[in-house]
């Protein structure tokens, strides 16, 4: 039976907030957790994805933030969907199947998430909203880099 669970997993962080999934791939990458050697885990990248993530979530709070749904935002989460689904597809799921996963999260995230957030900012509930997206993206994040478990790279 095929675990699709880590690859759909991690497109649901990418449509939360896309450059926390990146850190999560740099981080599972410096911990030879991915499917792909490519992945960029050494200390200087992760800690540059890690502070994108962190800009993210600050940036994200602004007023003058642009919508997820837009077209360029929403192709970049499912480019990120389906690279961060592959990379963290288990053994017996192929890469495309772990892409497809992955693209499957990044649009339920990127909907789900923009749903219960709402639009802005504005009001102390808008900002407690925010803030649970935040720990529950980088919750989920932490979980499955700690999780995954790649034994062969393609």
């Amino acid at each position: 039976m095929n675990n699709h669970g880590p690859s759909f997993g991690i497109g649901f962080v990418t449509g939360l907030r896309s450059m926390t999934a990146t850190a999560a791939l740099s981080w599972a990458a410096s911990l030879g957790r991915t499917r792909f050697g490519w992945i960029p885990g050494g200390p200087r990248p992760r800690a540059l994805a890690t502070l994108a993530a962190f800009g993210e979530m600050a940036g994200d709070k602004m007023p003058f933030a642009p919508d997820r749904r837009i077209v360029p935002s929403f192709l970049a989460r499912l480019a990120i969907g389906a690279l961060g689904g592959a990379a963290l597809a288990e053994q017996d799921v192929s890469l495309l199947g772990g892409a497809a996963s992955g693209m499957a999260g990044a649009v339920l995230g990127t909907l789900l998430g923009r749903a219960a957030r709402g639009a802005d900012t504005r009001t102390g509930l808008d900002w407690t909203r925010a803030l649970t997206e935040d720990a529950l993206a980088a919750g989920l994040a932490t979980l499955l880099v700690r999780r995954s478990r790649i034994i062969q790279r393609a």
